[in-house]
């Protein structure tokens, strides 16, 4: 799908608007002096106990361009019955003492929360961005899962522990991307690919899914101003994704076999469910194969086509309800994970997710035939929740922003005509800007060409309103009526 963006420069209003989006839902920008303090001294010295010296490993990250917190790096290697994978994690727990000032920060923090204007870590930068993050050339202390693999790809063998370790190189996804595409003779370029479609096979086969939707993002460009743009992944970004959700699902088995975990859980889809998606494919006009499932259905999709897009934006509707499942004992009644089709639990972001340290922290127990700490299982019952209101303030915080700028940038539009695509009866993606709204009307053609014109943009009240164009002259694809 193009990605045309439209520039909106930086001015105070907006920078207002983010900072007061932040006061609304009560996001701490800032640390406190003693929370700074506490940072630094744990990274003074960090508790390494009993970890093995894995340095001779060579370790490599791979993320988004810029990013200095680097949760994960890996090491892949053929063995002659497949595949060796060794995944090292940050280990948080090194820094963060149960109980102190880390730990209460993180408990109020919950997750990392991305603003146009900045970010809003877990943990104070001197960890998340310095001695707790795998930077290239530094040792530093992580939990390291070693995973064998046949020749299908399938985990035939798990293990996890403390070690040492040190990253050679920090490598950004478009760079790696380049590497695969030229045939870059490396361990990292040459098996990532081949590793990842392996797995995504057995996720189609076990009937798992990932939606191939274009995400709206908003992000601040050197020089000053926003852009919003629609971005699609990198086949690398989903075949790095696949090593993740393996690992996932390797510590989702640990803890379930030791009778203590928290899971990452999503019900599955109804039959009325997929019956309804059904009809929508049928009336949109996406072919649903006799037999097939609706992963295999949405793995073909292409966003790029109006139907598609519209096909893909209801098939949201099937993965609602995710939640983290903490349990001591017998599992949760719904363990598995809908879309992965497996249970998942959440270990490999602990820079930047409160509930991936107790996971790791179970799961390399688990591994060692020991009880988790003491602290783990203390406030493991109630772990669900501070995740699921932590999420909840994130996710609002990102759409007020996202909603802030779409206004910001339409502000000096008003009159002019968009062409879109209708999502639903109510929502339009228009192309540029990348703006997903709703309309006011309520009989919009979905999975069809439309034109709508912006009758309001409001920075103040973050709102847009806009209204399908029925008649007149037809505007230009991808740009505005009148728009220079």
């Amino acid at each position: 799908m193009p990605t045309p963006r439209r520039r909106l420069q930086a001015d105070g209003a907006l920078r207002r608007a983010f900072a007061a989006i932040r006061a609304e839902h009560e996001l701490p920008a800032e640390f406190t002096a003693a929370q700074r303090s506490a940072a630094a001294a744990a990274a003074r010295a960090p508790r390494v106990r009993d970890h093995a010296d894995l340095t001779d490993v060579p370790f490599v990250t791979v993320d988004p361009p810029g990013a200095m917190d680097l949760d994960q790096a890996m090491h892949l290697a053929r063995t002659p019955s497949g595949y060796r994978v060794r995944y090292a994690i940050a280990d948080v727990a090194a820094f963060v003492a149960p109980g102190g000032e880390l730990d209460r920060a993180a408990h109020e923090r919950v997750l990392t929360v991305y603003c146009p204007d900045l970010r809003v870590p877990l943990h104070p930068p001197e960890l998340s961005e310095g001695a707790a993050s795998l930077l290239p050339g530094e040792v530093r202390p992580a939990l390291v899962w070693d995973l064998l693999l046949d020749h299908d790809g399938e985990v035939t063998r798990t293990d996890v522990v403390r070690a040492l370790v040190r990253s050679r190189a920090r490598l950004a996804y478009p760079d790696l991307q380049r590497a695969v595409d030229v045939g870059e003779d490396t361990p990292l370029a040459a098996l990532l690919p081949e590793i990842g479609a392996l797995r995504a096979t057995l996720e189609r086969a076990r009937g798992g899914v990932s939606l191939a939707r274009p995400e709206q993002e908003v992000r601040e460009v050197p020089g000053g101003g926003f852009e919003l743009e629609f971005r699609g992944a990198l086949p690398v970004e989903d075949h790095n994704a696949q090593i993740s959700l393996m690992t996932g699902m390797a510590a989702a088995r640990l803890m379930l076999d030791a009778g203590v975990g928290v899971l990452r859980t999503l019900p599955v889809a109804t039959t009325d469910d997929v019956t309804r998606l059904r009809r929508q494919a049928l009336a949109l006009g996406v072919a649903w194969p006799r037999g097939w499932s609706y992963g295999q259905v949405l793995a073909g999709v292409d966003a790029s086509r109006p139907a598609d897009a519209a096909f893909l934006a209801a098939a949201t509707s099937l993965f609602r309800g995710a939640a983290w499942a903490p349990f001591e004992g017998a599992p949760p009644q719904n363990p598995v994970h809908g879309a992965i089709a497996a249970p998942y639990a959440h270990v490999t972001a602990p820079l930047r997710r409160l509930v991936d340290r107790y996971g790791l922290e179970i799961a390399v127990a688990a591994a060692a035939g020991r009880e988790p700490p003491a602290w783990v299982l203390e406030r493991l019952d109630g772990l669900g929740e501070v995740m699921a209101a932590g999420a909840r303030r994130a996710n609002a915080v990102d759409r007020a922003c996202t909603d802030a700028v779409e206004a910001a940038v339409l502000a000096g539009h008003v009159g002019e005509v968009f062409a879109g695509v209708a999502l639903d009866a109510r929502t339009v993606q228009i192309t540029d800007p990348a703006v997903v709204a709703r309309t006011v009307d309520d009989d919009l053609p979905a999975g069809r060409a439309v034109r709508v014109r912006l009758e309001a943009a409001d920075l103040a009240a973050r709102t847009v309103t806009l209204r399908r164009v029925r008649h007149g002259r037809r505007a230009p694809s991808g740009a505005a009526d009148g728009a220079s």
